[in-house]
């Protein structure tokens, strides 16, 4: 059976940062790590909250990464909707095609146990 890997894209008002990295951080059995940046919303539906973002005339945001694996970025999905309910938290998923780690420490490591 192949494991079906995903990108869960998740954009927040950067309000909500330190309590979704906290959300994402307790939910140690679906997520392993993500990775985070700092976002600008554009568009028509993007709220501009403060006067501040109003005259940049972008939201302030916060955008989040997580590979994981299709089913669990669906359990995940149903957590926080429960937990970030009316944030107009946004979403997407896509297929990871291929998933790993360049590490030449590691890399070097393991030419010279195979030597052995």
């Amino acid at each position: 059976m192949t494991v079906e890997l995903v990108c869960l894209t998740l954009i927040a008002a950067r309000k909500l940062r330190e309590e979704l990295f906290d959300c994402l951080s307790e939910q140690r059995d679906l997520v392993s790590g993500f990775t985070a940046s700092d976002g600008a919303g554009h568009g028509p539906t993007v709220r501009l909250q403060t006067t501040t973002e109003q005259v940049k005339g972008h939201a302030d945001e916060v955008l989040v990464r997580i590979i994981l694996e299709r089913q669990h970025a669906a359990q995940l999905l149903a957590r926080l909707k429960t937990a970030f309910a009316g944030t107009s938290l946004v979403y997407w998923i896509m297929p990871v095609t291929e998933f790993g780690v360049i590490d030449d420490h590691k890399d070097k490591a393991e030419d010279q146990a195979v030597r052995l």
